[in-house]
């Protein structure tokens, strides 16, 4: 019975744990949903937040469970995972999304979250733990994405640019100041479908380890979707203000209509992400876009300095987390 119980109560405390991470990832990648419209002037800081939140979480009704049965299922082999694993897992992924949020660096807590779990893995059973689909999607994806949004973005630009080449600049201002609602509102959707997704998945991970869920269960238990989707909207809503800034001027200088065609371009490579199940970042999918509407005013419209920082950001942040989650793994063994 006692035995049941430290189990029970180690499986408590993980999931606390992962949610904190949700939580976070919300908080840190709230910037990531609200920075184009608060710096074109649409929405306030604070309308911009609760309106990012709330379609970050009615994105449980969206989206099926693709991500999170990737990250949950295809990622480490059968019988590998345990609560050490995923221990080691969140803390990797916690303090690298820490680093860089004080830091203002807007990185991927994401692939902060797949590092950790890869690191983990690694320390208690090699490489060969690791399922190369799986890794692979996700690897690939750090560069398919910003140059998808990059793409998408820019080619939004130019084909907005050419049917409204007659109209008047106050006019398009004025008409893609509420056309930027729409767009930021899916980009959110897309934000909360493909990032609570991933926490849903190592929570499934951690049931399946335990047994709390059997591995023929085609989803998650319900309180776990409605937990993480509730986790990243209220992360959202508290906002990550430090990288709001650079995320919204600093790389490049935004309008209106630039907005629009950022988020626009980025909310179509999140659903098709999404729709993939192919776990993401949310961030490097938005600075592509970004940089994209940038460049087609001109090359020195893009602060090419700042978005070489982040993208050294990305490539750090697997194997940092995935690190720091080896550390985690085995501090865990020497406390329970």
């Amino acid at each position: 019975m006692e035995t049941t119980q430290t189990a029970l109560y180690v499986v408590m405390v993980l999931v606390t744990l992962a949610l904190l991470f949700d939580f976070m990832n919300g908080f840190h990648d709230a910037a990531n949903s609200i920075a184009t419209v608060v710096s074109t002037g649409v929405l306030r800081p604070g309308q911009a937040v609760v309106f990012a939140a709330f379609f970050n979480f009615i994105a449980i009704f969206i989206f099926h469970l693709s991500v999170a049965a990737t990250v949950g299922k295809n990622i480490v082999q059968p019988g590998v995972v345990d609560t050490h694993v995923v221990f080691g897992a969140l803390c990797g992924a916690i303090t690298w999304n820490v680093i860089t949020w004080y830091y203002g660096i807007p990185s991927s807590s994401s692939h902060a979250l797949i590092g950790g779990i890869v690191g983990a893995t690694i320390a208690k059973a090699g490489a060969s733990a690791l399922l190369a689909a799986g890794i692979m999607k996700t690897v690939v994806f750090i560069f398919v994405s910003p140059v998808l949004g990059f793409v998408l973005g820019s080619l939004m630009m130019v084909i907005v640019a050419w049917i409204f080449r007659s109209t008047r600049p106050t006019k398009v201002d004025k008409w893609f100041r509420r056309l930027q609602l729409v767009s930021a509102g899916a980009y959110s959707l897309g934000h909360g479908g493909n990032d609570a997704q991933k926490t849903i998945g190592i929570i499934w991970m951690l049931l399946l380890a335990t047994n709390y869920a059997d591995a023929a269960d085609k989803s998650p238990p319900t309180w776990v979707i409605i937990s993480c989707y509730a986790a990243i909207g209220l992360g959202t809503m508290f906002g990550g203000w430090r990288i709001v800034k650079t995320m919204g001027q600093r790389i490049t200088k935004l309008k209106p209509v630039g907005g629009f065609c950022a988020e626009t371009g980025g909310a179509l490579t999140l659903f098709l992400a999404t729709a993939l199940g192919i776990p993401v970042s949310t961030t490097h999918t938005i600075t592509g876009a970004i940089v994209g509407v940038g460049s087609t005013r001109r090359a020195s419209a893009v602060r090419w300095g700042v978005a070489g920082s982040i993208v050294w950001a990305w490539i750090l942040t697997i194997p940092a987390s995935a690190f720091v989650a080896a550390i985690g793994y085995w501090i865990s063994l020497r406390l329970y």
